[in-house]
């Protein structure tokens, strides 16, 4: 039972053309997409949504689902989402394997697919053999095809307007004109800055950092600290976390209950899984999640 994730941005060929190409097993497809963008944005990537959907199931025999991301440049939310798909096609069947296409899409709902899949496959030792993450390469762009064609299209719009009278527009020259004025600002820009402008603010920041995953999974009392520290944010020093985990569990506050979580706190920090962090404060260390902590916690929040 192979499942496909595709999320759907502005390519067709490249998310189902190797399936068929490379003659793929494709029992059900779940296409994602996106709802954040201009009008037209939005309505090209459904439209495209549809189009895949029905092919998918005429030429590939998929079963196939469309599914939602509220917001494409909401990395947090994509990775939770993924969390929850590749789990639930895992756990539905013994010989399901989850396929995820990265190769389309804005890049925070990629990475975050990506890394979730990495994460379970962490998790999931015996399960790393029906986890797949692939990306297909386009054959061509049509960019700079495209730029041509307006390149052609501005040389005849110039022939016209400055060609003889009888060669010229009739009942509109000043439309002629203005899509002449147009097409030479726009290639100009392309000229310029190439197939985008300008960086978009996301969150307050125009830089949206992605978390790598951890190499290591994570260990029963671990989880015990790292649901602490999502609960209660962040603690002051370790041996306030100590006491703290002592009273949720009901144990004695001992010096060895305290070194045993400054044990795993270290191996939970910078130099071991990278999901806390840790700021020194005279001779204390404020203690909080780190941002795949955080992601971490928040995937695991309905264990």
């Amino acid at each position: 039972m192979q499942t496909h994730i595709v999320p759907v941005g502005f390519d067709y060929d490249r998310l189902i053309a190797p399936l068929i190409r490379d003659q793929f097993d494709v029992d059900r497809v779940i296409l994602l997409e996106g709802a954040v963008g201009s009008e037209a944005n939005v309505e090209y990537s459904r439209d495209l949504s549809g189009k895949l959907e029905q092919d998918f199931q005429n030429l590939l025999g998929a079963e196939t689902e469309r599914v939602v991301i509220d917001d494409v440049y909401d990395y947090d939310a994509a990775f939770e989402q993924a969390f929850d798909l590749i789990n639930g096609v895992l756990d539905g069947a013994a010989d399901a394997e989850m396929w995820v296409n990265v190769s389309a899409m804005p890049r925070p709902v990629s990475f975050a697919f990506a890394t979730a899949a990495h994460s379970i496959m962490v998790e999931r030792q015996e399960d790393r053999d029906r986890i797949h993450t692939y990306y297909t390469a386009p054959e061509k762009y049509l960019e700079t095809e495209l730029a041509e064609e307006l390149r052609a299209s501005a040389e005849l719009l110039a022939d016209l307007c400055d060609g003889a009278p009888e060669r010229r527009p009739g009942d509109d020259p000043d439309r002629v004109a203005e899509r002449l004025a147009s097409t030479r600002a726009l290639l100009s820009e392309f000229d310029e800055r190439g197939t985008t402008i300008g960086a978009k603010e996301i969150g307050g920041r125009h830089i949206l950092e992605l978390p790598v995953a951890s190499f290591s999974n994570v260990k029963p009392f671990e989880e015990v600290i790292l649901f602490a520290l999502g609960e209660h944010g962040e603690f002051a020093s370790v041996s306030e976390l100590a006491e703290a985990l002592a009273a949720e569990l009901g144990e004695e506050y001992t010096d060895s209950f305290r070194s045993k979580v400054i044990y795993n706190v270290d191996r939970l920090g910078p130099g071991g899984k990278g999901y806390i962090e840790r700021e020194e404060q005279g001779k204390s260390y404020r203690t909080r999640l780190s941002r795949i902590g955080e992601l971490w916690v928040r995937a695991h929040a309905d264990d």
